[in-house]
């Protein structure tokens, strides 16, 4: 059995993005990491170069500013990345998502059970959505709670975006691959970055969806859904969060949106019936 992690990346360095320690946190279990390194504004091409590890393999690519359209250069660069691996299991690791050390082993050990299931094309883990900082989280159904993040090579699939994959039967329609989910987490620390970093995260990247950049402040969220984290972070990302061991508080007088108030229903409908009711893209088995 051979696993090749993928990812593509641009800008890490001034968007904030952890994206060396992300590499790093999966890169004992992987036996080659592609990376797609777009061409960037600071240093990102060379921080990923100084890891100096032989199963790091680069590729270096022009972003087409023209495609603008739902995101769709995400998912082109995400399978150019992935188009580049020979392994058995592609695992995608974007550059702001993190792996904890004691998970790794039972990750590679579900990799090796399913490898040979016909039934099982994927592999979704649990989602940490870290806001504010990063001793607090957010718990609604209007972030997603769990995603495919590691898919077999022999299916053929393709990312409309860079979120998730659809998987081809036909040539006409794509479906959300069959996914087994594993009792593991993904550390997502995209909204612990500095709100600087963050907005200008936003300006750049708007423009990819037909988007009109609006300003992020973080003190405008439902306080309701923020909980507070108690875990363990990950090693490799210690010395990267901010040390801030307390809960995140909302401006008071915020406000929830319609949907908001949508997602605060929905959450007391999980409750009474004991289900859940937050999006997957993929089909659970």
């Amino acid at each position: 059995m051979k696993i090749s992690a993928f990812t593509f990346i641009k800008n890490g360095q001034i968007l904030g993005y952890p994206f060396i320690e992300s590499i790093n946190s999966v890169l004992p279990i992987v036996d080659e990491f592609v990376i797609n390194v777009g061409n960037s504004e600071d240093n990102t091409l060379e921080l990923i170069q100084s890891i100096n590890n032989p199963k790091i393999r680069i590729i270096q690519s022009n972003w087409n500013e023209k495609m603008v359209e739902k995101g769709y250069i995400y998912g082109q660069q995400k399978m150019i990345a992935q188009f580049n691996c020979t392994g058995d299991w592609l695992f995608y690791v974007e550059g702001d998502e993190i792996y904890h050390e004691n998970d790794l082993d039972y990750i590679y050990s579900q990799m090796e059970k399913y490898n040979d299931d016909l039934n099982i094309e994927a592999l979704a883990v649990k989602f940490i959505h870290f806001y504010g900082n990063a001793y607090s989280y957010l718990q609604s159904p209007g972030w997603y709670r769990s995603e495919a993040r590691i898919i077999k090579s022999s299916i053929r699939s393709y990312a409309p975006d860079g979120l998730f994959w659809l998987v081809l039967e036909t040539n006409k329609k794509g479906r959300y691959p069959n996914a087994k989910l594993i009792d593991a987490f993904c550390y997502h620390y995209g909204w612990v970055r500095s709100e600087e970093q963050m907005n200008l995260k936003s300006a750049k990247v708007n423009k990819y969806w037909k988007g009109t950049y609006k300003k992020i402040d973080y003190s405008q969220m439902d306080q309701t859904i923020i909980k507070p984290f108690s875990g363990t972070h990950p090693k490799i990302i210690q010395s990267w969060i901010p040390n801030e061991k307390k809960l995140f508080v909302a401006d008071p007088n915020y406000k929830p949106t319609t949907k908001q108030k949508k997602h605060r229903l929905m959450l007391k409908i999980e409750s009474f019936f004991k289900i859940e009711l937050s999006k997957r893209h993929y089909k659970k088995i």
